[in-house]
């Protein structure tokens, strides 16, 4: 069951379930950049195990800019900045439920090293390169909801609205239950459960191909 815990997430005063699954389409890389530093920074000060998935950025870009925002980052693996592609591709190709039990390992590996809750963001626009299975990404951030009631990470999922097609976008929308405008953390009305959304887009997805 999907830990009821509350925790900071660093840029608004409220704060949510251990677990929450957001979504960020951003138009503004300056208003991008302060939301998930503060969101870093806050699971660093409350000793949650963090990892940022870098795409546009160099991870050594990732650190200068973090600490450019006065962010005092842990130099064990308590934070990890880490190329996105490598993390979700391993081996050229995107395969789902692989990735889905890479989310389940770092929640595992977390709470068994005694940390308090895990935390991770990653740019997504590594799935605008064209690497194999990528086109099955909208199945995996459907199906990050079932993992996180087991395995509650809390995640931001980045998306520049200026690169990913509208379609995208909408089918962004339906697969968070949460998403941030505007600097804060609002319930999503487009979400579907993941067994509805994915009836639908496996249908249009075989109707496709």
């Amino acid at each position: 069951m999907k830990s009821e815990n509350l925790t900071d997430m660093g840029f608004t005063t409220q704060a949510f379930p251990a677990g929450t699954h957001m979504c960020m389409i951003y138009t503004d890389d300056t208003e991008r950049r302060a939301v998930i530093g503060r969101y870093l920074e806050s699971g660093i000060k409350s000793l949650e195990r963090v990892a940022y998935f870098a795409d546009t950025m160099q991870p050594e870009e990732v650190q200068d800019w973090l600490l450019g925002m006065g962010i005092e980052l842990p130099t064990d693996d308590r934070f990890s900045i880490l190329p996105a592609d490598q993390t979700y591709c391993p081996g050229g190709k995107f395969i789902p439920e692989n990735m889905l039990n890479t989310l389940r390992d770092f929640y595992d590996r977390a709470k068994k090293a005694g940390y308090p809750n895990a935390r991770v963001s990653g740019e997504m626009s590594w799935a605008l390169r064209g690497i194999p299975g990528s086109d099955r990404l909208m199945e995996y951030e459907a199906l990050v909801n079932e993992v996180l009631l087991t395995h509650p990470v809390s995640a931001i999922c980045q998306y520049d609205a200026g690169r990913f097609d509208g379609v995208t976008i909408l089918n962004v929308l339906k697969v968070h239950p949460m998403m941030v405008v505007y600097g804060q953390i609002v319930h999503n009305p487009y979400y579907l459960k993941p067994q509805d959304f994915l009836k639908d887009f496996r249908a249009e997805h075989e109707h496709v191909n």
